[in-house]
């Protein structure tokens, strides 16, 4: 008996490869970086062992594109509004209030860069050819700290060495929240990070 039915199409390489980092970011969240391994990965995106094997050598090689992924999906539109804007003062805040936004999305994406905080800890060539494409917050940053340099506003020679020591400072708080420190809320965070970022740039806030 001949069957009539259509087949499903077959993938492109691109599209099974996105679909396994996409499975991949599920079940990191899910069970989180140390428990996951390729035949989760595997069954989560409904594929074969062989396949992501083909795609990547690695859980920690599928970890750099989720968290690839996860900085363009979280910063894209949040860096594009920093950059058309004027004010660095508005830009700096553009950049720093949805760090510490009390949403799913958020904690979702501190739970996975802790994972890849951890990762790299351990094998610091993980990150390595990824730099430029998972630091875009921070060279954002860079760019609105000079901006406010050159129009008097941020007291800073260095917006490279100011913009790594704030993203250090704001990594760090994240960490505390997303290990639920005791006592400390989203909202005491913000405030310390504006507190260090006025004393560092030398400029007022309003918060």
């Amino acid at each position: 008996m001949t069957n009539t039915g259509s087949a499903a199409p077959r993938r492109k390489p691109a599209e099974r490869r996105a679909l396994i980092v996409e499975a991949a970011r599920r079940v990191i969240l899910r069970e989180g970086l140390g428990a996951t391994r390729l035949r989760d990965i595997a069954r989560e995106a409904d594929v074969s062992i062989g396949t992501v094997t083909y795609h990547f050598e690695s859980v920690a090689e599928i970890l750099n594109e989720v968290v690839v992924l996860e900085t363009a999906r979280f910063y894209s539109s949040i860096i594009e509004a920093v950059d058309a804007e004027a004010d660095p003062i508005i830009g700096v805040r553009l950049l720093i209030e949805p760090l510490f936004s009390e949403t799913a999305e958020t904690g979702d994406h501190w739970r996975l860069w802790s994972d890849y905080w951890t990762a790299v800890a351990r094998k610091p060539a993980v990150a390595a050819e990824y730099v430029e494409r998972i630091r875009i917050w921070e060279a954002c940053l860079t760019r609105t700290l000079q901006r406010g340099a050159d129009q008097g506003i941020f007291a800073t020679d260095d917006p490279a060495g100011l913009a790594l020591k704030l993203a250090a400072y704001s990594d760090g708080l994240a960490t505390q929240l997303s290990q639920h420190a005791p006592g400390l809320t989203s909202a005491i965070a913000l405030s310390w990070m504006w507190r260090f970022i006025e004393l560092e740039t030398g400029a007022r806030f309003g918060n």
